[in-house]
């Protein structure tokens, strides 16, 4: 592997180019995401989002949930005044990938796949994908020389040492997850469980910090509260928001916010396992989360608040 190859498994230094795939109506934290990279100006440089598609009690079908993100996604940035970025919202794949060899077409696996020519593995473009990742997959198919010039930071799957890899953006479309992990491709996974299912946060919390600050962290808090009492089972919870840590990683600083380690890729199979070969290419995932530290930017960030001591 190359020097860049090797570099682009670190974190970037300075301002890079970022696209972020979402399935932001499968549930409440995506929406999450989207704000925190809209805040994030310092570090991205938004290019486009990607609308994902899903398919759970939220969407009739993926491509159902795919258009709902699509809307999602607009109404997020315009909670938060950023009708400059609706511009740059364009739609994913309308199912999932049947083999690993045929795309599933959409104007944002076209995108991806003709924007990311004009990068280089020395000045590579960062894709954030937080659900099935079906339309970056769908890229590398159309075109499999972008591997060397993007970095793919996923949501998906469980930590390498946990039972089984039935998480549900991977479950979704294991062919996609395969031609990812195959891409040799810079590739960074932050695992659910094990790892991100840290992200945890509860009402209290939400309430404190969030509520009634401004449009965006009262609709955050609002709908999480909603959703959260809504599944819980008990009178107190806590909920799950991990689709915040890929802006995280972005963010972070070597050790900020998480720690992690380079390992060689491992293999998600169809029967919801990993295969592991010691002489596979090496990508980096995420082993351990400061779940106080992340929560502080978060919550900081979109309150203009000071989270700290």
């Amino acid at each position: 592997m190359s020097d860049a190859y090797r570099r682009n498994l670190r974190h970037p230094e300075g301002k890079v180019d970022v696209i972020l795939d979402t399935d932001a109506f499968n549930e409440i934290d995506d929406q999450f995401a989207i704000s925190y990279l809209a805040h994030a100006e310092e570090k991205a440089n938004i290019k486009a989002f990607y609308a994902a598609p899903f398919y759970n009690s939220h969407s009739t079908g993926p491509g159902d949930g795919m258009e709902k993100s699509y809307e999602e996604i607009m109404h997020v940035l315009r909670l938060q005044g950023r009708d400059d970025l609706c511009g740059r919202v364009l739609r994913g794949s309308e199912d999932y990938l049947k083999d690993e060899e045929t795309p599933q077409d959409s104007p944002a696996a076209r995108d991806l796949a003709e924007r990311a020519m004009s990068y280089t593995a020395e000045t590579p473009l960062y894709v954030l994908a937080i659900g099935a990742i079906t339309n970056v997959a769908s890229a590398l198919i159309m075109k499999p020389e972008i591997a060397e010039r993007i970095v793919i930071v996923w949501l998906g799957g469980h930590a390498h040492w946990w039972k089984d890899t039935n998480e549900f953006n991977m479950m979704q479309d294991v062919a996609a997850a395969r031609v990812v992990f195959n891409a040799e491709t810079a590739l960074v996974q932050l695992p659910c469980g094990g790892v991100v299912e840290q992200l945890r946060t509860t009402k209290p919390e939400l309430e404190y910090w969030l509520r009634n600050q401004n449009v965006i962290s009262d609709y955050l808090a609002r709908n999480t509260i909603q959703e959260a009492e809504h599944d819980s089972g008990f009178l107190t919870w806590s909920r799950t928001i991990w689709d915040i840590s890929t802006v995280a990683w972005l963010l972070s600083d070597g050790t900020r916010f998480m720690d992690e380690e380079i390992v060689p890729a491992p293999l998600p199979e169809y029967d919801n396992t990993y295969s592991f070969d010691e002489t596979r290419h090496p990508m980096l995932v995420v082993t351990h989360i400061d779940r106080d530290a992340i929560f502080a930017d978060l919550f900081g960030r979109l309150t203009e608040r000071k989270t700290r001591k």
